[in-house]
């Protein structure tokens, strides 16, 4: 069976398991009124404890010249636990699957990734807040088979959320964004490599350069909890009472030692299913350009908020103070 096909059924039984959860309480991501979800594409805003596995993903990228097309699949983790109610940590592993057209799927890890996040500010009144932070993904650490980078990349960045709940027309007032602002920032400039010319025996030395990339995410949001509990109630009964559709957008481009600056990503339309414990999230992935991508893939989220799972233990704060 087609690995796509193995991600669609899983998604599904993620979604079937979580509808059997109690309703959500929103404990955590909560400003003022506003609940917050965790997006899939992109990293919400808030500090938290929280545990995302699985994630999973199924995509297809283009051939670029002699490198084949390839269907890429993964399954990732990733843990984040608050040091403070504004400081917290996290750490992420992935687990990628690469079949290139023509030729046998390699497997590997990729590299560990870890990341530091501290909330600056936040407005309950207009459901407003902003972090900001630095993730390190940590060369070495990944498999040479699915091309894990030998050398580290650091990515400071900004992250923000608003709600629409302050604006005047009743039916805008469910709408939310978050999203985030960074960039990476590789510690070498180029990577070298030899290859032997299979018609002549001779080495060949490749120098591909490592540019400085902007990365831009931001999710749209309709929440329809907030739309029945603090505008009107429409009736809507489980599971839709508890949904938020969303639209994620997933941007790069490279800054400098390339000559061609293409910005590529991906455009991710999809729904969230918030429970008391546990939100479920499925979004399909649309390249915005051939260079992002080949057809439509997909990816699913199961995600645990642990801070409502262990209120008094491991979902607390280690070094507790006020906000």
């Amino acid at each position: 069976m087609k690995p796509l096909l193995n991600a669609r059924h899983l998604a599904l039984a993620l979604a079937a398991a979580a509808a059997t959860l109690p309703p959500a309480a929103f404990a955590h991501g909560l400003v003022g009124k506003r609940f917050f979800p965790a997006t899939i594409a992109t990293d919400d805003p808030f500090v938290s404890d929280e545990l995302s596995l699985p994630t999973i993903s199924s995509t297809r990228t283009n051939a670029s010249g002699d490198e084949p097309g390839s269907r890429e699949t993964s399954m990732s983790g990733e843990f984040s636990k608050r040091i403070t109610p504004n400081l917290g940590v996290s750490i992420g592993v992935e687990r990628q699957r690469s079949a290139p057209a023509g030729q046998a799927a390699v497997h590997g890890w990729g590299n560990t990734e870890l990341g530091v996040k501290y909330q600056i500010y936040q407005n309950e009144q207009r459901e407003a807040l902003a972090s900001v932070g630095m993730a390190w993904e940590v060369g070495g650490t990944g498999s040479r088979a699915i091309g894990a980078e030998r050398f580290s990349t650091f990515t400071p960045a900004v992250f923000f959320g608003k709600g629409f709940g302050d604006v005047a027309s009743p039916m805008l007032k469910p709408l939310a964004v978050t999203g985030s602002l960074g960039v990476a920032i590789p510690r070498r400039s180029s990577t070298t490599t030899t290859d032997t010319d299979p018609d002549t025996g001779a080495i060949v030395t490749n120098v591909d350069p490592n540019p400085h990339v902007l990365q831009l995410g931001f999710a749209l949001e309709y929440s329809l909890p907030y739309l029945q509990s603090f505008v009107k109630d429409v009736g809507l009964s489980e599971p839709f009472s508890r949904m938020i559709p969303l639209v994620e957008v997933s941007l790069q481009r490279p800054l400098d030692r390339v000559t061609a600056k293409r910005t590529t990503g991906t455009i991710n339309p999809g729904v969230l299913w918030v429970g008391r414990v546990v939100q479920v999230g499925v979004e399909a992935v649309i390249p915005i350009n051939r260079q992002s991508g080949h057809g439509v893939g997909m990816q699913a989220q199961l995600h645990f908020f642990l801070d409502d799972i262990f209120p008094n233990s491991i979902g607390r704060p280690l070094i507790a103070s006020a906000r």
